[in-house]
């Protein structure tokens, strides 16, 4: 198996997205391989604003889906610039969609080697209703795929075992 030369990492953008982004900077400057830092607008949440917008008020999908963008590009300048990492090494990709689908389709067409993600991005009470977004993308990738744990998650899960 030869070391990943493309490298995707599922931006959330939740508290834990700088380490996260971290995690896999590391991983690619290790490997010396280029970052693809993807986010997907869920598109329940547009449909959501255009099920408000037919109500009568005053909201605009189009405009939802363009604020969401220009917010969340700048949110990753800023990890990007955050983390020290050449940002001319990386590739950032935002999409609306459903987000695993999404994820596994940007996967392949940017032929990423591996996926760094976080464990969960949902309560724990959406997850018995839904499922995971990692969950699903554990089972259904076809490159390897490394999870991301802070140390207070990885603290959690070590009292919880010991």
């Amino acid at each position: 198996m030869q070391p990943a030369k493309k490298i995707l990492v599922a931006m959330a953008f939740t508290e834990y997205s700088q380490g996260l982004f971290d995690y896999a900077a590391m991983l690619a400057q290790a490997m010396n391989a280029q970052l693809v830092a993807v986010n997907i607008i869920n598109e329940r949440d547009v449909e959501a604003v255009a099920k408000i917008e037919s109500l009568g008020y005053d909201v605009d999908g189009a405009h939802f889906i363009a604020n969401s963008k220009q917010e969340r590009s700048k949110a990753l300048e800023a990890i990007i610039q955050k983390s020290g990492f050449d940002a001319d090494r990386v590739i950032s990709v935002i999409k609306v969609g459903n987000p695993i689908d999404e994820l596994l389709k940007i996967t392949i067409g940017e032929s990423a080697d591996m996926i760094v993600l976080g464990v969960k991005g949902h309560t724990d009470l959406e997850h018995v209703f839904i499922g995971s977004v990692a969950e699903k993308i554990f089972r259904r990738s076809s490159v390897p795929v490394v999870s991301y744990r802070n140390e207070a998650t990885a603290a959690k899960l070590r009292k919880r075992i010991g």
